[in-house]
């Protein structure tokens, strides 16, 4: 089989690389323009890009996908599957027409839970208990397509989206080469999708989801702080400095104290009283200006007046 790949991020990395690696026939892979960054404003290469072309796999970078010569020189190169991690552009249906077999999705959730943007995010966010990543045929709607396959993996109690990302990328990689195996032997499934109330669309992030509120329990902001990593992150402030808050664990139950009162400060971590009393200690975090840092390196120079 023919095989155009599309993805940007190192997400879509690790799954091109296990494709790649698995033997499948790569013949192009499309990704997002160079993007300036830094304080020069250098042209910076995508992931997806310099991968494929550390494995001389010829790299297309179009600006849009609506455009009829791109879509004329994605036609000339005859794909009988398109499969598609992360590419970060709406594809039109005219895109969506052309590979002679199927055109799949890596998405980070088990459809239909989590459509959108940050399902990541959002499954650790909620505090589930499992995740996975879907294999869908897809369609004009976002995320909307009929499933092919599914795996599933639990999620650890102190795994933040990061990690949690690292571990689907792969997981997804090995469940596209699956489904590209089931397509060439003609055992793909075809699970039309129903979504309902029950699910939930994962949004956008936002720096307004960031503030702790600390009369919520421990365990809703532990989990706010493992979801925003490692953007928009949690954060609050302290002395009227603004603290990131990168790992944070549930510290026991508290007799008083109110909410957002720091109860103790040592090289152990810095317990905040929480809501239903419960509590919270951070013990890696970054203020303003400084670097990530231990919460007890950071009260070496910081001493806290309780």
């Amino acid at each position: 089989m023919r095989i155009v790949f599309m993805g940007t991020p190192a997400f879509a990395v690790a799954v091109l690389r296990q494709v790649v690696e698995d033997g499948w026939n790569v013949v192009a892979a499309y990704t997002q323009p160079d993007k300036p960054k830094n304080r020069g404003m250098k042209l910076v290469p995508t992931p997806v890009k310099e991968y494929a072309m550390s494995v001389g796999i010829p790299v297309y970078q179009p600006q849009s996908c609506r455009d009829e010569a791109m879509l004329a020189e994605l036609r000339a190169l005859e794909p009988d599957v398109i499969l598609v991690a992360a590419y970060g552009k709406i594809l039109p249906q005219a895109l969506l027409d052309i590979p002679k077999t199927a055109i799949l999705n890596v998405h980070s959730s088990l459809l239909p839970q989590y459509r959108g943007a940050a399902p990541i995010n959002w499954a650790v966010l909620n505090g589930d208990r499992e995740t996975g990543v879907t294999i869908q045929y897809m369609a004009a709607e976002l995320d909307a397509g009929d499933i092919l396959l599914a795996e599933r993996t639990p999620i650890g109690d102190d795994e933040d989206a990061g990690q949690l990302y690292d571990r689907l990328a792969a997981l997804g990689g090995k469940a596209a080469s699956e489904a590209l195996r089931r397509l060439e032997n003609g055992t793909a499934a075809r699970t039309p999708q129903i979504y309902g109330p029950q699910y939930q669309y994962a949004s956008l992030l936002s720096r307004e989801m960031s503030p702790i509120d600390w009369n919520k329990n421990a365990r809703s902001i532990v989990n706010q702080v493992r979801g925003l990593i490692p953007w928009p992150c949690a954060t609050t402030e302290v002395a009227g400095v603004r603290w990131k808050v990168y790992r944070a664990e549930e510290a026991g139950a508290v007799n008083c104290g109110a909410p957002g009162k720091i109860l103790s400060a040592d090289k152990g971590g810095i317990v905040v009283a929480a809501g239903e009393g419960t509590s919270v200690r951070i013990t890696e975090l970054q203020a303003d200006g400084g670097r990530r840092m231990s919460a007890g390196d950071y009260l070496r120079g910081h001493p806290i007046q309780l």
